[in-house]
């Protein structure tokens, strides 16, 4: 056994521990003096944290087989985001699978959340129906639920939100963004949910992190600026960056326009991650790109079979005049206008029937699948399906989240 070395000093790391002596290999004794004259660090506190990382890696040792990412949803709606992460759906024939890359990796959804209990409802309905087990949706005000989760001791905190997670994606209230809205932007509470969103990112560290808006939040007196800023400075920092997508150009028969915000944290290469690009054009010609999908292709089998049970209701409201929104019909060998959440009944009226869209057709133009069922009542199923993210469009997106992913994780 070696000799006693002196005294720990007061500030030493070993202060409050045991002194023990040991043997220490020559060149590791090198590798520590080096690494003292290097940084601030004592030699006892290299050697503990050492020591204690070789622990946690013996006792808890990283699971590198996993099938998934995880991924905390905010803001979730009825799941149209959410679908198009996890994957493995139809929509008009064509399959959209849940391994992503050559990793052969999914995404998994371990948390979402919405205050809307219908659109959790729904949420449940889909994903226990698709996966034979109940989702974990928290039917909350998201400032109360961070709020309790942050009062309660750590080992019960972890019980009922994630430590860690690999992704977090929302698309906060939109409404206050709008211009089919009141436009009180980031002056009213709803305008700030961001924040919350923020609050989950500081909480969990995610490497990467999608939040989604309406297109009015790029020209709102600086709206996006400010909360790309917030984004930035959240945690050790993430590099910001935002594209505005056009849904039809990704398969949506529908011409909705929202932007897309992405942060990566800082200590991975912004460089591995670029946004989707387009699959589909309205000019396609000399492009290789598909022609934009039209309504007639989207839900023209609709019209001879309602064959979906409690979801061919459709308004009833009265036409008010073409020169109002959502009084006129669709077109037919074009893609339809942005399905709206707030339309108090005046959704749009059918091609070449005379009356307003059904709820499935309205679910069709934003791309559900056909095995996802409202189990709300129409008016709510309304609502819940113009608030959601095309899971096409998102899914799309998921897959510019993978290929980063992999190029980290290799």
């Amino acid at each position: 056994m070696s000799k006693r070395g002196p005294a720990p000093a007061k500030d030493s790391f070993n202060t409050k521990g045991l002194k023990k002596s040991f043997y220490i290999y020559p060149e590791n004794w090198d590798s520590i003096e080096l690494h003292v004259k290097e940084t601030a660090h004592s030699k006892s506190e290299i050697i503990n944290k050492a020591i204690q990382l070789y622990f946690t890696d013996l006792m808890e040792p990283p699971n590198n087989d996993s099938k998934n990412w995880s991924v905390i949803s905010l803001f979730s709606g009825c799941g149209g985001m959410d679908i198009g992460f996890e994957g493995g759906f139809k929509f008009l024939n064509k399959y959209y699978n849940s391994d992503r890359t050559e990793l052969n990796k999914s995404f998994e959804i371990v948390l979402a959340n919405d205050i809307f209990k219908d659109a959790c409802n729904d949420y449940r309905n889909y994903f226990k129906q698709k996966t034979g087990k109940t989702p974990n949706v928290i039917n909350r005000d998201i400032a109360e639920f961070l709020d309790e989760v942050e009062l309660r001791p750590q080992n019960e905190r972890i019980k009922i939100f994630p430590e860690t997670c690999d992704v977090v994606i929302g698309g906060f209230p939109c409404q206050d963004f709008s211009v089919a809205g009141k436009r009180k932007g980031l002056k009213s509470d709803r305008g700030k949910l961001y924040l919350q969103m923020k609050r989950v990112i500081e909480m969990t560290s995610p490497k990467i992190f999608i939040a989604e808006n309406v297109k009015g939040l790029t020209n709102l007196g600086g709206a996006l600026q400010k909360i790309k800023d917030d984004f930035a400075n959240t945690g050790t920092g993430y590099y910001i960056t935002h594209k505005l997508h056009m849904a039809a150009d990704f398969g949506v028969p529908q011409t909705r326009e929202r932007v897309f915000i992405c942060g990566i944290r800082k200590d991975l290469d912004p460089e591995h991650f670029n946004f989707p690009l387009e699959t589909h054009s309205m000019e396609p010609d000399d492009t290789g790109l598909l022609p934009w999908v039209t309504s007639n292709e989207a839900i023209g089998d609709l019209i001879e079979k309602p064959k979906f049970t409690n979801q061919h209701q459709y308004s009833k409201a009265k036409n008010y005049g073409a020169h109002l929104q959502g009084n006129k019909p669709i077109k037919r060998d074009y893609p339809s206008p942005t399905i709206r959440a707030e339309h108090h009944g005046n959704i749009e009226f059918h091609y070449s029937l005379e009356r307003r869209l059904s709820i499935r057709e309205c679910a069709r133009i934003q791309t559900f699948p056909d095995d996802y069922e409202f189990i709300s009542s129409a008016s709510k199923a309304y609502k819940e399906i113009g608030n959601a993210v095309p899971p096409v469009l998102g899914w799309h997106i998921a897959q510019s989240v993978a290929n980063a992913l992999a190029k980290w994780e290799k």
